[in-house]
């Protein structure tokens, strides 16, 4: 039998009957026979209520909350006999209009709930549903069934991390999943994941955001905020993700997604972007938080102007108390109600900035995240800078929970694979755990994302095959975009039908893989360079919604082979204990790690330097010797290594070698070492060995 509540109503308002709400409980919740909003403003004078029509832009009911119902800065109100299939709402608030001080009420402007679980407005992609201030919550009902099966519990530095784009990852033709662009076609692809090896996804920005914010028209083609950095609701999945409606039942495709990947042995990571919002500067649009409470929710200026730390128009102030309250009790609700496993922060160190925009030695933000009870068995995972030039990577706050996107790691192995000087002493100390940049001792194997590509920059394969950017269809004349020079086109700009280009290429792409997979710490890659996806030679495809974003799945054909390399690395990286974290020593007594150049336990470099050898030696699950030696030859000609001697009746073997055509007929074991342990490596190649059981 249903349970009726004893709540009755105790005043009539508009002709609706109302009484005093749940003031500790932020949002729109459905009760069995009323609906209960919440709201809270530090500087709003009066609340006022409004209720629409499905799909209408006029409210048919603006309900004021009486100041009784008002609770130190929080106005509560419970009003029976709606129908939540039918209505949308918003609020309006008065107060007084001082820019200067960073006060810019309006009676009159709709305010979209922060806390609203599903957004009208812009459900259909690419199509806007009104003005900027069409925005109106909606009222959700939870009958999710998660089961009883437990979350998959994942070491950090066993983590093989996939970032994609929700949109991008299926929407090509080429794809062949049913709900293409979508959860549900991410969900199709689940299988190919799998298969593939990857233990983590981490889904670029899902919360509802503008595609249509600054969007354009150049050269006949539509530009989008394709990427999705620009939050319009924190508490929302993005509507246009959906293959299909879900009015009143908002985020079970995604809920969905997130339980069957979990089924599958794949944890769910969030893209956060907590720094800025779609709201912008002066300029843009007051929809949310400037109505709600400006002065509180952005960092000002002295005379009322938004700091640009984001690099977006505003900057979220996050260190003030009732903007960490918000984002911990948004992080809580994705952890419960959508059993999210981790967060990746975009822009992390405006998290550590004061409310004046200075950073902050203990931020109070990053410190309550890090022991929050609800938040404690999921992944931080910070992106240690911001457009204000703070860069903390290695030295951003930890408390010994926060992991970062090691940008030290990306920079140092592209620029030492690619062939410069002075940069092996650097690339061996990243394979290794960079211990020269987090202090083993209290971050241990916890610290380093390990990366070479992402979503901001070039794939892995357009990464050897464009010395220059190519984001003319941007319409910026290529001036966006990264100016760094840690690419190289082997020869030839762009697309080529020279063999000895591509291959090299090829060979490029796996060396890359090879050290990637051997590298302590978490690692990840960015989806598609397993079968060297390419962006044109556009590294900031931020507004490209077309196949210039988009996978190209017909090149998993095309690249086969670099595929499978791929794949076989992933297994070869889980089999392998000791290239994940130290065990129990070897019987030859070696260390769990050593550094070699081209001769054995010789670990001097110089500028000139371009051969190196990392040893990891360790014991497998059943306590027999395990050893496995990457050799690395980043020079343009052939080069030696010497190997480790080894006891006698043991041997060499070796399990991945880039110059060669992984699972074609030549044989690996027709490279083997030469008297006195010496091996040869092809120009610009890697090779994995091991100790044979």
């Amino acid at each position: 039998m249903k349970k009726e509540n004893n709540y009755t109503p105790t005043d009539e308002i508009c002709g609706f009957k109302v009484r005093p709400g749940f003031y500790s409980i932020n949002g729109a919740t459905a009760l069995d026979h009323a609906v209960n909003f919440t709201v809270h403003s530090a500087n709003a004078t009066a609340c006022s209520l409004a209720l629409f029509r499905r799909k209408e832009t006029e409210p048919f009911a603006v309900i004021p909350i009486p100041t009784s119902y008002r609770i130190g800065n929080v106005w509560s109100i419970m009003i029976f006999d709606l129908d939540i299939y039918e209505i949308e709402y918003c609020y309006r608030l008065d107060g007084p209009y001082q820019p200067e001080k960073g006060f810019i009420f309006d009676k009159n402007r709709n305010v979209l709930d922060p806390y609203a679980r599903a957004v009208t407005g812009q459900s259909v992609w690419g199509k806007k549903g009104g003005a900027d201030d069409c925005y109106h919550g909606r009222i959700c009902t939870d009958s999710f069934d998660w089961g009883d099966f437990p979350q998959p519990d994942i070491p950090f530095s066993d983590l093989v991390i996939y970032e994609l784009h929700v949109r991008g990852f299926t929407m090509d033709k080429s794809s062949k999943v049913k709900h293409r662009g979508t959860f549900a076609g991410l969900k199709e692809k689940i299988p190919y994941l799998k298969k593939l090896g990857i233990n983590a996804v981490e889904l670029m920005p899902i919360f509802e955001f503008d595609e249509l914010d600054g969007s354009r028209t150049f050269d006949g083609k539509q530009l989008l905020n394709y990427w999705g950095y620009n939050t319009t609701c924190f508490f929302a999945p993005n509507t246009s993700y959906t293959s299909e409606s879900e009015y009143n039942h908002e985020g079970d495709e995604l809920k969905d997604l997130i339980k069957t990947l979990n089924e599958n042995g794949i944890q769910v990571f969030l893209d956060v972007v907590f720094n800025h919002t779609s709201e912008g500067d002066e300029q843009g649009p007051a929809f949310s938080f400037k109505g709600l409470d400006n002065s509180v929710y952005y960092m000002l200026t002295p005379d009322g102007h938004y700091f640009n730390f984001s690099g977006c128009g505003n900057t979220v102030n996050c260190n003030h108390p009732v903007v960490q309250q918000f984002i911990i009790d948004c992080l809580r609700y994705w952890v419960v109600e959508y059993r999210v496993d981790g967060f990746r922060f975009d822009l992390a160190s405006i998290l550590g900035r004061n409310e004046d925009g200075s950073p902050m030695s203990n931020p109070p933000l990053l410190k309550a995240l890090a022991y929050d009870p609800i938040l404690s068995g999921v992944k931080l995972i910070a992106e240690a800078w911001d457009a204000g030039g703070l860069y903390q990577v290695g030295s951003f706050p930890s408390w010994g929970r926060w992991a970062e996107w090691n940008g030290k790691y990306r920079d140092d192995l592209r620029c030492f694979l690619k062939g410069d000087g002075g940069k092996a002493w650097l690339a061996a100390q990243r394979i290794m755990g960079s211990a020269d940049i987090y202090n083993p001792l209290f971050r241990g194997n916890n610290a380093s994302v390990n990366f070479l590509t992402c979503h901001d920059g070039f794939t892995l394969y357009d990464l050897y095959s464009y010395n220059y950017k190519h984001n003319e269809e941007n319409g910026w004349n290529n001036t966006d975009g990264d100016n760094s020079s840690t690419s190289w086109n082997c020869g030839v700009e762009g697309e080529t039908d020279d063999p000895e280009v591509e291959d090299l290429r090829r060979r490029l792409v796996k060396n890359a893989f090879t050290v990637l997979m051997c590298s302590r710490g978490a690692v990840m890659f960015y989806a598609g360079d397993e079968f060297c996806n390419t962006q044109y030679g556009n590294n900031n495809a931020y507004c490209q919604d077309s196949i210039v974003s988009w996978l190209d799945w017909t090149r998993l054909k095309k690249y086969g082979e670099i595929y499978e390399y791929v794949r076989e690395l992933i297994r070869f990286r889980k089999e392998h204990e000791i290239l994940r974290r130290d065990t129990a020593p070897c019987s030859m007594g070696w260390p769990s790690m050593s550094v070699h150049n081209s001769f054995a336990w010789n670990g001097t470099f110089t500028d000139d330097t371009r051969v190196i050898g990392i040893m990891f030696a360790g014991v497998d699950k059943e306590g027999k010797d395990d050893v496995v030696f990457l050799a690395v030859n980043a020079y343009w000609e052939s080069q030696q290594i010497q190997l480790p001697e080894i006891p006698e009746g043991r041997d060499w073997e070796v399990k991945f070698n880039s110059d060669f055509v992984h699972g074609g007929v030549t044989d690996y074991d027709l490279f083997t070492p030469r008297e006195g342990r010496m091996v040869t490596l092809a120009p610009r190649s890697a090779a994995v060995l091991c100790l044979r059981k």
